[in-house]
């Protein structure tokens, strides 16, 4: 049996031969279902197994996202690759090193202390014996469970682990033979699909001749409002889908989305299912304290990724393959199985990377694409890949927020009292055995409609992640209207509510601290006792000089932002240096970071500069709009994103701290930088802004407001 303690993976996957296989001479096959997004995780595991295997990087060949032989894991998200999936690996590589040190101890007659091993071969006080990993391996029973009695996972640096080694993906990238976009199978032919004008609009009638005379037009397939086309070549596809809609008629119904000046008074006017939790006791003999609230808001949220989402699929000898960059192979196998009436049996889901996936945008959606469209085409395989305006007005979107905190406070600053009420619709609505949640089956006939969906507090709630502050607070209250009656589809996007809940908290923490004149530093210090935590903001605030802070008023500002994302992994606090002119600019951002043990650091380097700056992108400039049951936000132009020209100079600094687990760290860095943000142009100001984005229309009409 399993130990109970073992990661959710390995307990769900006991077995060894889930996780690894020595079939081939002289290398260690890998299985793992967490997939490359771009964050380096296929590098970081092979180095784990290289580690715990002692072979060299180049005999490790780590196979993922493919449910023909990898385990179930879910998704590749909630920043946990590392810390459940490489938690895993580095479990079962441990366990079957042992047990293949445990049957070469009975075949050489020798004592196990005096086994080494070397590249695979085993060795007897140093001298080589005949055997190696992979003779042994046959005689090893690898259908046994995983135990976890070894100890594994806080071993400090070794030969790979800790050190910065070449991504193993990037090769294929500077080549052009490792997107998903660039995937070729003989015979393939190219799909595109026919959205709708708005999200409610009913397809009355198409007419369908004109097109079908067209060149390369290999099948036109229409049921109910979703239609298809296939072609020779991508750009007779284009062309095919620009004629089919010109001879379509669509019925678009009336707006039932309420006119609202700000998303403030949307979401709180709209119907919402509630919840709420308490903990500690309400302090009431404290008739002086001060009372301080504010309102924080932010707008939906695209992807917004580099290349549209793009899928292949062939239906061949009754047997479904279906390429894709989805996050979720297994999850989207289920969804799709649902969605068809086929047994899951009969599809492979095989994962190929994309050009950046920051949660559950079109990549499931389109592998549904290309499927229905594989079936009326077969055996021929098709490609599917999304116009840009599909993937900015179909993805699903992450929700807009309004975050109202309540603060009571004693005369000398300590806080006694904190309250979190968080409008917002769900983040949890991807694809699975569950629920399709996929928009070709929406569109379908018969159709499979996207369920209604609301979080609670108490289960999943991804609106509510991060609304319990890591400080220490008497009493703490928070109250979540989950809204699941809006008219466009919301669902993961990286970081989820934290990224607001994060954003409102830290800007909060400073208004608090304005309110009883403290330095906002030691304002957050003296409501910490965590100290890893009160190390990452001390780490911070000496990199960045925070004594010597420049005048408030004058166009320049300098701010903090913290958080332990989740409040289970990566810890990071940001300052940033901040400029305000025609704009808002960021000029220096400063980062500390406390992940417990690094595996590679120049990886987590990446993770935590990429969310850096991306998050200052999601403050400054990003806004989806939407209007009439329509998302308006189609181009690159209506949905401006941070230029090359406007990144600033990032100074990070990883803490050692190898005695810890390892912690994730691919969305911990978005809300503390947007605070940091918010807070720097608060002091460049004098006033504060509270919704996002923070943009010069913002600034110039709260200016108008104050003066």
């Amino acid at each position: 049996m399993s130990a109970p303690g073992l990661p959710s993976s390995i307990r769900e996957n006991p077995l060894l031969s889930q996780w690894l296989d020595f079939g081939e001479p002289g290398v260690a096959k890998i299985f793992s279902a967490k997939v490359e997004l771009g964050q380096g995780i296929i590098t970081a595991i092979a180095q784990i197994a290289a580690e715990e295997l002692g072979l060299p990087m180049r005999q490790i060949l780590v196979i993922s996202g493919d449910t023909r032989q990898c385990p179930d894991e879910g998704y590749t998200a909630g920043s946990m690759s590392i810390e459940i999936g490489g938690s895993s690996v580095r479990i079962a590589c441990a366990e079957a090193r042992l047990t293949i040190l445990e049957r070469a101890t009975s075949i050489l007659g020798v004592d196990q202390s005096r086994l080494t091993t070397d590249g695979g071969r085993i060795l007897v006080d140093g001298t080589p014996t005949q055997l190696d990993y992979w003779r042994i391996a046959p005689q090893v029973d690898w259908k046994r469970p995983i135990t976890g009695t070894l100890a594994y996972g806080r071993a400090g640096p070794g030969t790979y682990i800790g050190k910065n080694v070449d991504r193993i993906d990037l090769p294929g990238k500077v080549t052009g033979a490792a997107f998903i976009h660039d995937f070729e199978l003989p015979g393939m032919l190219h799909g595109r699909v026919l959205r709708p004008p708005s999200q409610g609009a009913r397809l009355e009638s198409l007419d369908r001749s004109r097109a079908e005379r067209l060149p390369g037009v290999a099948a036109i397939w229409r049921s109910g409002d979703f239609v298809g086309v296939c072609c020779e070549r991508e750009y007779q596809a284009v062309q095919t889908l620009e004629v089919l809609r010109r001879g379509a008629r669509w019925n678009e119904g009336e707006s039932n989305f309420p006119i609202f000046r700000n998303w403030i008074e949307c979401l709180t006017s709209l119907r919402s299912i509630d919840s709420e939790s308490e903990v500690g006791e309400r302090v009431v003999d404290a008739p002086d304290l001060r009372w301080v609230s504010a309102t924080y808001s932010k707008p939906p949220l695209a992807h917004a990724s580099m290349a549209p989402s793009c899928a292949v699929a062939q239906l061949a000898h009754d047997r479904l393959t279906v390429w894709t960059h989805s996050q979720g192979v297994f999850p989207l196998r289920g969804a799709l199985a649902r969605a068809l009436a086929m047994d899951e049996s009969r599809i492979d889901v095989i994962h190929a990377q994309g050009a950046g996936v920051y949660g559950h945008q079109g990549a499931d959606d389109v592998a549904m694409d290309a499927a229905l469209l594989a079936r009326q085409v077969a055996p021929r395989p098709v490609r599917v890949q999304w116009m840009r305006d599909d993937e900015l007005e179909w993805s699903p979107l992450g929700s807009p927020m309004v975050v109202k905190l309540s603060g009571g406070m004693t005369a000398d600053g300590k806080i006694m009292d904190w309250s979190t009420e968080i409008w917002s619709g769900p983040y949890g609505r991807r694809p699975g055995r569950g629920a399709v949640n996929l928009l070709a089956a929406a569109h379908m006939d018969p159709a499979i409609p996207f369920p209604d969906a609301y979080e609670m507090l108490g289960g999943f709630a991804g609106s509510a992640r991060n609304s319990e502050p890591a400080y220490h607070l008497p009493h703490r209250e928070t109250i979540l209207h989950s809204i699941p009656g809006l008219p466009f589809r919301t669902s993961s996007l990286r970081s989820l509510g934290g990224y607001a809940n994060v954003f409102a908290t830290e800007s909060f923490m400073d208004e608090l601290a304005r309110t009883v004149a403290a330095d906002p530093v030691e304002f957050r210090l003296r409501h910490l006792s965590d100290p890893r935590a009160r190390r990452v903001i001390e780490t911070v605030a000496q990199m960045s000089g925070w004594k010597v802070r420049p005048d408030v008023g004058i166009g320049r500002g300098m701010g903090i932002g913290f958080a332990r994302y989740k409040n289970t992994a990566a810890y990071v606090a940001i300052i940033a240096n901040v400029e305000v002119a025609e704009c808002v600019r960021v000029s220096k951002v400063y980062c500390a970071v406390d992940s417990g043990l690094v595996i590679n650091p120049d990886g987590l380097l990446n993770q935590i500069e990429g969310g850096i700056i991306q998050s200052i992108s999601w403050t400054l400039k990003e806004e989806v709009r939407v209007a009439d049951n329509s998302v308006g936000t189609r181009s690159w132009r209506e949905y401006p994103i941070l230029r090359f020209d406007e990144v600033p100079e990032l100074e990070v600094e990883l803490i050692e701290a190898p005695e810890y687990a390892p912690l994730g760290v691919g969305e911990a860095a978005h809300g503390p930088t947007a605070a940091a943000v918010a807070n720097s142009v608060t002091q460049a100001l004098d006033f504060r802004i509270r919704d996002l984005p923070i943009t010069r229309e913002r600034i110039i009409s709260a200016t108008v407001r104050t003066s």
